[in-house]
């Protein structure tokens, strides 16, 4: 299984300080969905910045090729909505805390 990261950012900047009521409920779907990956045992980990100046987010994830990861990333509320534009890399996990299974990039 093939590693992957998505960057997300806000399509419009002022959400982060003054979100629509829309908005709340996309970014609140958005936070199901990555509930719903982590369930699967696709998510391996997501989070955001505490910036509100250029703020990001990443999720990384796994899938088995990049028309899966594309869809994993496209099928994100936030994503799908149009509240938050994404870019898909290939990935790979070079350290893991408390796991040892820990993948190691050479």
């Amino acid at each position: 299984m093939s590693q992957w990261i998505y960057r997300i950012v806000p399509t419009r900047p002022e959400m982060l300080a003054a979100a629509t009521d829309e908005e709340s409920a996309v970014v609140a779907e958005h936070f199901g969905y990555l509930q719903a990956l982590k369930a699967a045992g696709i998510l391996i980990l997501a989070g955001r910045t505490q910036v509100d100046e250029g703020t990001f987010g990443i999720t990384i994830f796994e899938a088995p090729d990049e028309v899966t990861a594309r869809a994993v990333m496209q099928t994100d509320p936030a994503v799908s909505a149009g509240v938050m534009s994404a870019e898909l890399y290939p990935y790979a996990v070079a350290a893991r805390d408390g796991f040892a299974d820990s993948t190691i990039a050479t």
